[in-house]
């Protein structure tokens, strides 16, 4: 068939000068799109489905998801912003985002190195599209903004648009910003098309081109999302994410009451008592002693792979990293880094680098998993080697043995092991009926491997927020 396009700017587009959740009323960027359709202007109108409301979304017009990118959000800074940090000046960052501001601050105070005993942030607002808010940043109007990753990479993967906007990244740095702690809107990245219900030649089209997968994920975001809130003025997320043991939808933040929450759905199907239930991670200094690699590896690659943060213990542990694009396997890893004065561009949120590797290829970041070198212990070292990874060890885990945690081990009806390596030397003194609980990823994969059926939750942190909230 023939296919016209008909570009069409926005209310939203149009208001660049005030932050648009001091305007009443919703869809700005969607509502001059969909109109054309009652105007008999246009068969079907394209949109970015963040833009657009649950009540028009959920209203009677017939919907496609046609895509869906990166869903996280990314934090581009001028190139000075380090010396910034060690003057203590404060980083102007950029965003007209209250559910940004909330999440991404708090998280960004911490993430950024540590070069001086506190990082002040002032927020300034910022309107406009991706290229010029990127001009602004140039100009030094602001030291930092947040965009989402979505964006930037459709761009970048345009022969039109990237030449201009790769100069303008030139030099920049960046981080993409966690899942977990810095949630996305809902229905982030994903691409949405729609036509009247009366106009059946389109109505064919979209239902051929319609990605159910994707619709459902965004259709469920949505429906969550209006249980917290609606507006320019939400302080949450809501996003869909697919591990390798299941599909989780995951919302955090205030609700239009202010009140925090944390929300992982499904949730396991497992209740037990406080007393029995024996978690590792009330004891993580106790299981391990760390016999440090005296010859450590040359890295040929420009980036690495930190998993776990006791690493940076080594004696030669910062030489490793310096010069080194730096990712992390979690937060609490991230943090650590980042507390050393690091730049950490990613994480995996703890849900394992196979996750994170998926989206190293995104062109915001343009990582080859070849050029990535994973540094842990010695024994999972070896399991990356053989899965085909460049990887290696600085350390090797020495078992304490403590008298005290093995026997609470034996007496617990259910345990938490947030680490192979946990089990693999303390599991002989769990009972045979015992419920193992750990959290995807490789944990996951290699107790299923020893014969167990363990209980999986997609991170810690949502056993912990399970444990919290569930337990008696």
């Amino acid at each position: 068939m023939e296919v016209e396009l008909i570009p069409r700017s926005s209310r939203g587009d149009l208001m660049t000068g005030i932050p648009l959740q001091t305007v009443e009323g919703s869809d700005f960027f969607t509502a001059d799109i969909f109109d054309m359709l009652k105007e008999d202007q246009a068969d079907i109108a394209v949109h970015s489905l963040k833009d657009m409301s649950s009540e028009h979304f959920f209203g009677e017009h017939y919907f496609a998801v046609v895509d869906r990118d990166d869903t996280r959000d990314m934090a581009i800074f001028n190139p000075d912003i380090l010396d910034k940090i060690r003057k203590g000046v404060p980083v102007i960052i950029g965003t007209c985002s209250p559910r940004r501001e909330e999440m991404a601050l708090t998280f960004l105070r911490k993430a950024l190195p540590q070069l001086k005993d506190t990082i002040q942030i002032e927020v300034r607002p910022i309107r406009g599209n991706v290229e010029t808010r990127l001009r602004k940043l140039n100009d030094g109007i602001y030291d930092g903004t947040l965009l989402a990753t979505a964006g930037v990479n459709r761009l970048l993967r345009s022969k039109e648009d990237a030449p201009l906007i790769s100069s303008l990244l030139k030099g920049k740095k960046i981080m993409i910003l966690p899942l977990i702690e810095c949630v996305p809107a809902p229905c982030q990245g994903a691409i949405v098309a729609e036509s009247i219900p009366g106009n059946k030649k389109a109505v064919e089209l979209l239902k051929a081109i319609n990605d159910a997968g994707l619709f459902e994920d965004c259709y469920t975001e949505k429906k969550r999302a209006v249980e917290y809130g609606t507006g320019c003025l939400q302080q949450f997320g809501v996003t869909t994410i697919n591990t390798a043991r299941g599909k989780y939808q995951y919302a955090a933040g205030r609700d239009n009451q202010g009140t925090s929450f944390v929300h992982w759905h499904p949730g396991p199907d497992l209740s037990v008592v406080s007393v029995p239930l024996f978690s590792t991670t009330d004891y993580m200094r106790d299981f391990f002693r760390y016999e440090w690699l005296e010859t450590g590896p040359d890295i040929p690659t420009s980036t690495v792979f930190i998993a776990n943060y006791k690493m940076l213990n080594h004696p030669r542990g910062t030489a490793y990293l310096d010069g080194k694009r730096i990712l992390a396997s979690g937060t609490k890893t991230w943090y650590e880094l980042a507390a050393k004065g690091y730049w950490v561009t990613a994480c995996a949120d703890a849900l394992g680098f196979e996750f994170l590797a998926s989206a190293l290829h995104m062109p915001v970041l343009s990582i080859r998993s070849a050029e990535v070198f994973i540094l842990t212990h010695a024994d999972a070292a070896e399991r990356w080697q053989e899965k085909g990874y460049a990887a290696a060890g600085t350390y090797r885990l020495q078992p304490v043995m403590s008298p005290g945690i093995c026997e609470a081990i034996s007496q617990a009806t259910a345990i938490c092991w947030s680490s192979y390596a946990q089990y693999q030397y303390y599991g002989i003194y769990a009972g045979k009926q015992v419920i193992h609980i750990c959290a995807g990823g490789e944990t996951a994969r290699l107790l299923q491997e020893a014969g167990l059926d363990p209980v999986v939750f997609p991170t810690i942190k949502a056993f912990e927020q399970w444990r919290k909230t569930t337990t008696r």
